[in-house]
């Protein structure tokens, strides 16, 4: 990802990646966000019906001398269609991922840029979640690797092939174990976010594809397959030009194509294709 200019620094869904290494020196941009999502054709595995669903974000990336954050935070609110363990109402969902990008260049002071690499990192970070269902998942996921920083005209792409470790927790009756290591698995990540502009207009489109391998056995002793995971956005900024205040507002649409959900296969509910409307406050 490029570093931001002052005109419109990008708050998209990065996954970047990286050591904690330096985490404590100043940071040289930032950007934060405040997010919103809404769409009604959310899935979940098992379940036939189709799910409503209010996202709240909170999103923070920044830059330091050796490399930059990416810290996001998820809170889901689903309908009724997908209940609260022992009520009549949706559930609740927490999910938080961090990510920190080591840039090899910057630390050893030698150029890592190779045809249309510019930059080369060393990834790392987690993500934790929990849902008052009655499956009462608790994930933990590290996650490290290398990513290739593309040197495109304006914003960022970066491809990242990651080793993942993934734990969980299952309360419901129907499983073998409530408490789960899976095999260790590949993920293949590839960010994007693409500032541009027609006219007056400016625009982003920004997001994010994970391929997951498989994870070996689940809670009641079946293969998992390998899983496909997308979050794409085209978001207009509409700050600009209500009153001129760039990079503040954001309204636009998106869409999310979930694949063999949470590796889960041959059943309801695993297969999502959701577009929703999306908002982004920057601050």
């Amino acid at each position: 990802m490029q570093e931001p200019t002052p005109k419109r620094r990008l708050g998209a869904v990065l996954l970047l990646g990286g050591l904690v290494t330096g985490s404590a020196q100043a940071a040289t941009w930032s950007d934060t966000f405040l997010g919103y999502r809404y769409g009604t054709q959310f899935t979940e595995p098992g379940n036939s019906r189709d799910v409503e669903k209010h996202v709240l974000q909170f999103t923070h990336v920044s830059g330091y001398s050796l490399g930059q954050h990416f810290l996001n935070l998820d809170l889901l609110q689903s309908d009724s269609a997908d209940p609260a363990s022992g009520g009549d109402t949706g559930a609740t969902e927490a999910y938080l991922t961090y990510r920190h990008q080591l840039h090899l260049g910057k630390l050893t002071g030698e150029p890592m840029a190779f045809g249309p690499v510019k930059e080369v990192a060393l990834t790392g970070g987690f993500d934790l979640n929990t849902k008052n269902t009655a499956f009462a998942p608790r994930k933990r996921l590290l996650v490290a690797g290398p990513t290739l920083k593309f040197d495109v005209p304006q914003g960022f792409v970066d491809l990242s092939l990651f080793y993942a470790h993934e734990w969980n927790h299952c309360g419901a009756g129907f499983c073998d174990v409530n408490e789960i290591e899976f095999d260790p698995y590949y993920q293949l990540n590839l960010a994007w976010g693409l500032p541009f502009e027609v006219g007056a207009a400016a625009l982003k489109f920004q997001g994010f594809y994970n391929y997951n391998g498989e994870k070996g056995e689940d809670y009641q002793g079946i293969d998992t397959e390998p899983e496909q995971l997308m979050r794409t956005s085209l978001m207009l900024d509409v700050g600009q030009l209500a009153w001129g205040g760039e990079n503040q507002l954001w309204a636009g649409v998106g869409y999310e194509y979930w694949r063999n959900k949470f590796g889960n296969h041959g059943k309801p509910g695993v297969d999502t294709d959701a577009p929703t409307l999306q908002l982004e406050w920057h601050f």
